[in-house]
């Protein structure tokens, strides 16, 4: 089947925003006014066609991101409609790395909110060309302007509004257009479908001349020729606006900003009209670069947006589907792609079929002959491939920049409720940590316990439950455990010498090393600094994988190392007896006991946290707050006589939070927290937290 829709009119955007923004509502809106769907499905209702999980419709929030295919005035737009709930923070995260351009979504009354900010960071890490959308202004407290201001002061952007809102509150009726300078009033009946075009109303005259000069100003700013015709007295036209609008977002000076209210039907369709118009085709964007492989390895290659082009593709997503198995979501660069193709994994180096190519809508699938260049598209048939895996033309190997993902920060101990699923659980968690890259299983053999880690208490339910309905598995689970970390506070140096005779060749390996604090996030840094071949360079790597071995379970009292500098500073060794396994042991002994001289500090995830409360509950909810180890560091004042706390708390002491928070508010506060990062404990609590894991390892 030859490509429907040329490649200038292809657009591959997603939503993202802070947790009950209306991402979901909105992606339901733009479904029904594209004729995807003949019918709106509500979130409160547990009906959204995005939120298809059943654990997604039961709690009224997103938890994977779930992609689609609309047309809007000709043009396709391949929607993803991603989580806001930080616990899915990687959905946003591997989303934006294969998108062209995103809808941030900000609520009227809330404004910018710690997860808005985060999404923002991400989609800027991957220069992803943005619109925004001030959503819910039909409730009370909603103030398009404040938005505005945040946007500007709050995330450092240029925003630009496009289209105001005509009313406000319980009134809004529809939108002001800045561009046309126009006014469109929405008819009730009809869920947004039908408006009509009305002279701009004169309690709106003076608001909508003031924005549409700024409009001009800022667009005239993006294009010498607009802004030596407008200083000439020329106003520009509707295509120069648009125009202007367009280069502007592309080179990340400006984000135009419309408004309105998903859920009331109001301003969804000049947001679509903002997406053709503004956001890029996969042919404005510069060619993907990546490392060469092969006879020209290391060397950088390039992939032009380009059906001709040799293929390349980045599997962003894998999803495990109880009727057709294991689905490979895949952006593709360059080239186009067959069913029954072969291709090269060129992450893994490993030559692998496509099977079935499918166009995804959420969880239902529509077959497809062949994908082009720019599709978003599911294959069937990819066993060896994970996220963040390049595939390509084994002729033209080529490999991109993978994903990078946050650590696990809470773990839990499971096991299955009987034997019978004892031969499932361990196959259903490899198959859920092969969607999920910040879900991780691993095994203690000293405890001979499986231990499952996630982003957060949310994250693990989520999987439990996935466990037990997807998969038919019954497991118990352990109270939850934060994923600590150790790291040394004194510099330290001192030798080890592994020597074991038993008959026959023997074990011998000395080293002589030194170790250090490094630097924050620095992780671990090893340097060499033996000379003269007192030890040969074969057996170096060994030292070095002795002392990662011992890292991986701290002497001190069990957790990972990090931030720590290890010198090898000399050794000696033996003709005979000295072998890779001897300097690995010796290595490995080293660190342990170097470590343990060191005033080695245990290490904890600590949150930014946000609080949104009536004033009544101030001073319950910062005394919640203090007492959770915690520090407030500002308390502002929001719309609708709230107040919003925001402060630092370790998360060891935010389990059961939201039940408290909930009492003690009469279920009027609500809060949200994401990992900043890792702050030494207090010196009163890390025996008690050494003293702890010694007592669950004897236990177990």
């Amino acid at each position: 089947m030859p490509r429907q829709k040329p490649l200038a009119k292809l657009r591959n955007i997603g939503i993202m925003a802070h947790i009950d923004a209306g991402k979901t509502t909105m992606s339901e809106r733009i479904l029904y006014y594209t004729g995807r769907s003949h019918k709106i499905g509500e979130v409160h209702e547990g009906e959204a066609t995005m939120d298809w999980m059943e654990q997604e419709r039961e709690r009224g929030i997103t938890i994977t991101s779930a992609a689609t295919t609309c047309e809007w005035k000709d043009h396709r737009i391949n929607l993803i409609d991603t989580p806001g709930h930080v616990d899915f923070t990687v959905e946003v995260e591997r989303s934006l790395r294969v998108l062209d351009g995103a809808i941030a979504l900000f609520c009227g009354v809330a404004g910018v909110q710690p997860q808005s900010e985060k999404v923002w960071h991400q989609s800027q890490k991957y220069e992803v060309p943005k619109l925004a959308f001030v959503n819910k202004m039909d409730r009370i407290g909603a103030d398009f302007y404040r938005v505005l201001e945040q946007i500007e002061g709050e995330l450092m952007a240029n925003p630009v509004a496009v289209t105001l809102p005509l009313g406000k509150e319980a009134d809004l009726r529809g939108v002001i257009h800045l561009v046309e300078m126009k006014a469109y009033e929405y008819k009730g009946d009809e869920l947004g479908a039908k408006y009509e075009e009305i002279p701009i109303p004169e309690d709106h005259a003076e608001a909508a001349r003031t924005h549409r000069q700024i409009l001009i100003e800022k667009c005239a700013e993006q294009d010498d020729e607009v802004l030596e015709r407008y200083l000439e007295g020329q106003e520009p036209s509707e295509d120069d606006l648009w125009a202007c609008l367009r280069k502007g977002a592309l080179a990340h000076k400006l984000i135009p900003v419309f408004g309105g209210s998903a859920f009331k039907n109001k301003g969804v369709q000049m947001l679509l009209d903002g997406v053709v118009k503004i956001l890029p085709s996969p042919a404005d964007l510069p060619p993907v670069v990546g490392v060469a492989q092969g006879d020209e390895a290391d060397a950088e290659a390039i992939r032009h947006p380009d059906d001709s082009a040799p293929f390349a593709a980045l599997a962003f997503k894998i999803m495990a589907d109880k009727h057709i198995g294991k689905l490979t979501y895949i952006r593709i660069y360059s080239g186009t792609l067959k069913s029954g193709s072969a291709l090269h994994n060129s992450t893994k180096d490993k030559s692998q079929r496509a099977g079935r190519i499918l166009r995804m809508h959420a969880n239902r699938q529509e077959p497809l002959d062949q994908a082009y260049c720019g599709d978003i598209v599911a294959v069937i048939g990819l066993s060896e491939t994970k996220t963040g895996d390049t595939l390509c033309d084994a002729d033209h190997p080529i490999q991109l920049e993978a994903i990078e993902f946050p650590a696990p920060v809470m773990s839990i101990s499971i096991k299955p409720a009987s034997q019978a699923d004892n031969e499932k659980l361990s196959e259903s968690l490899h198959r859920l940590a092969d969607e999920d890259p910040t879900f991780t299983v691993a095994f203690d053999e000293e405890t001979s316990e499986t231990i499952i880690s996630g982003m957060g208490e949310l994250h693990l339910e989520i999987i439990v439950d996935r466990l037990r309905r997807e998969f038919g598995v019954k497991a118990e689970v352990g109270r939850p455990e934060v994923a600590y970390r150790e790291t040394c506070s004194l510099v330290v140096d001192g030798e080890y010498k592994h020597v074991k005779q038993s008959g026959g060749r023997g074990q011998y390996g000395h080293v002589v090393m030194k170790i250090e604090p490094a630097d924050p996030l620095a992780g671990f840094e090893f340097f060499n600094k033996v000379v003269g071949g007192r030890i040969p360079g074969e057996y170096i790597p060994s030292v070095e994988k002795g002392v990662v071995k011992a890292m991986e379970a701290g002497p001190f009292a069990g957790y990972p190392v990090v931030d720590v500098k290890v010198t090898l500073l000399d050794g000696s060794y033996h003709d005979v007896d000295s072998s890779d396994f001897a300097f690995q042991e010796a290595g490995r002994v080293c660190f342990r006991s170097l470590f343990l001289k060191s005033s080695p500090r245990i290490l904890e995830p600590v949150m930014s946290l946000e609080v949104v409360t009536p004033e009544d509950y101030m001073g319950g909810v910062t005394s919640s707050i203090a007492q959770r180890r915690g520090r407030i560091e500002s308390m502002d004042t929001a719309s609708g006589g709230l107040r919003v706390v925001r402060g630092m708390v370790p998360l060891a002491e935010m389990f059961g939070y939201a039940n408290d928070l909930r009492t003690f508010t009469q279920g009027r506060a609500g809060f949200s927290m994401q990992f900043e990062r890792y702050e030494q404990v207090p010196a009163s609590l890390t025996e008690q937290i050494v003293k702890r894991r010694r007592e669950q390892d004897k236990v177990r």
